[in-house]
């Protein structure tokens, strides 16, 4: 991945998403081996509806993502928007529903990082880039509707 200050998410985060959506959740280049999901969620500052693809984790019917930013030093914005509002909407696959996102603390984010890390290992290279712990957030399914 290029340099986080210098590359254009904004293009790049388009077209991920317009690829995941054609072809019912899969992606190639750079992220042809990685599984991501499309997170819709709403801007603390704005109220504006946002759209963030990113990498998961589904392990044991949970499912995780991480607010890495490619190392980069500060947190992502989609991540500053859940601890404003965790009520989120997931694309996973062919699949669209509600979901609560939790910030995973203490061992446990420990523990999913390093699988993580062990499937991806550019994740690894994230965590020592970056000057702070990156979070684990669990995106947990509101399955009643």
């Amino acid at each position: 991945m290029p340099d986080p200050v210098e590359f254009d998410f904004v293009t790049m985060n388009r077209e991920v998403i317009e690829e995941f959506r054609a072809n019912k959740g899969k992606v190639g280049g750079v992220f042809a081996d990685q599984p991501l999901l499309i997170l819709h969620h709403v801007g603390a500052k704005t109220g504006i509806k946002r759209l963030s693809p990113l990498a998961t984790l589904v392990e044991d019917g949970r499912i995780f993502i991480f607010a890495s930013k490619g190392g980069s030093d500060t947190h992502p914005d989609w991540y500053r928007n859940l601890l404003a509002d965790p009520r989120v909407t997931v694309e996973l696959g062919t699949e669209t529903f509600p979901a609560t996102a939790t910030v995973v603390t203490g061992a446990k984010r420990d523990e999913v990082y390093a699988k993580q890390s062990a499937l991806h290992p550019q994740f690894a290279d994230y965590q020592r880039n970056a000057k702070r712990l990156i979070p684990v957030v669990e995106l947990i399914p509101d399955r009643r509707n």
